[in-house]
């Protein structure tokens, strides 16, 4: 069966762009499979973490992945530190991958900003992390979103160029699987910035551990225009917040913008907002619900991650152990 491996941040709440862009999709992948599902706690402290935090985040993540559908028995779900093949193998590949490779990533850029100077070497080296993550398991498939395509066709340039430096086919290259609809949802402020838990405004997101009262009122006070909505796909063009609105409701229906439309064409926002308001709190109403169960049990949510990591091990010792003997390391 093919593998996918794919991965969260542990830097704050979730919220209904990582559910409807990724998990809700990692839901539905595992059918199909076999699925390693991690949070990337090495890739959250290239920006610096409070230890207190980090914890709590870590866990509340892991909370928000068991509470969408994601089964912890039938997929391994860990966090990245419990399992030290993937630093190991990075160092490996930090001596396969170029210079060149790594300046042209975009998203360092936006990241360090102007302070670039300033920034951590690890943040320099987070796509080298990850195509250690990806290639640690031999994974043939990773979810990914616009903003880790750059990341993905780095991790299969080190593949392609570690197999091709020591004459062995060790390292498949991981494919892309592109998510559909919704994938990328905006704020409910600002219809043309995409939704964000770094979003200093708690009304620019529905948090996955909202309550139904959170999410009515932040749907409430969403941003529209005055012009009801169209009867047509087209007539969103230039109404960016009636499109992430109307995008978000096809959404969460599981239906395409084009179909919802004839729904609402010609309603006021008022009357949409109820229905989207509706729809979003029984679909995300049972997730809140029990992340707060499984929060309240932490023990419950370390064991989760402390089997995980023990079976994420399992598949990366051997893959460890076939790199070092290709690379000429003298192991036991």
């Amino acid at each position: 069966m093919d593998r996918i491996f794919s991965g969260i941040q542990p830097t704050g709440n979730l919220h209904l762009g990582n559910y409807l862009g990724a998990m809700r999709n990692w839901v539905r992948l595992q059918d199909s499979y076999e699925c390693i599902y991690c949070v990337v706690d090495l890739h959250a402290i290239t920006m610096w973490q409070d230890p207190a935090e980090l914890r709590t985040s870590t866990r509340e993540v892991t909370a928000a992945f068991i509470a969408a559908g994601i089964d912890p028995k039938k997929n391994i779900i860990f966090n990245q530190s419990r399992n030290s093949d993937h630093t190991e193998l990075t160092w490996v590949f930090n001596c396969v991958a170029r210079l060149g490779w790594l300046n042209r990533m975009t998203q360092f850029k936006e990241k360090a900003g102007k302070h670039r100077e300033n920034a951590s070497i690890g943040l320099y080296d987070y796509p080298v992390l990850m195509a250690a993550d990806i290639l640690a398991y031999k994974a043939t498939h990773v979810p990914v979103g616009d903003d880790q395509k750059q990341h993905l066709e780095l991790a299969r340039d080190i593949a392609q160029k570690f197999n091709n430096d020591f004459g062995v086919d060790l390292f498949p290259l991981p494919e892309p699987i592109i998510l559909g609809v919704a994938s990328r949802v905006m704020s409910l402020r600002n219809g043309t910035q995409k939704m964000s838990k770094s979003d200093p405004s708690e009304y620019s997101r529905i948090n996955l551990n909202d309550g139904p009262d959170d999410i009515a009122l932040k749907i409430r006070k969403a941003k529209t225009d005055p012009e009801p909505l169209p009867s047509e796909v087209a007539g969103l063009e230039g109404r960016p917040e009636a499109e992430n609105l109307v995008g978000i409701y096809a959404a969460l229906g599981d239906r395409q913008p084009e179909e919802v439309i004839g729904e609402i064409g010609g309603l006021s926002f008022s009357q949409f907002k109820e229905k989207l308001t509706e729809l979003a709190v029984a679909e995300l109403g049972p997730i809140g619900a029990e992340m707060q169960r499984l929060l309240a049990e932490p023990d419950e949510i370390d064991k989760v991650l402390s089997d995980g990591g023990a079976r994420a091990r399992a598949l990366t010792a051997p893959v460890l152990a076939e790199v070092f003997e290709t690379v000429g390391f003298l192991t036991d």
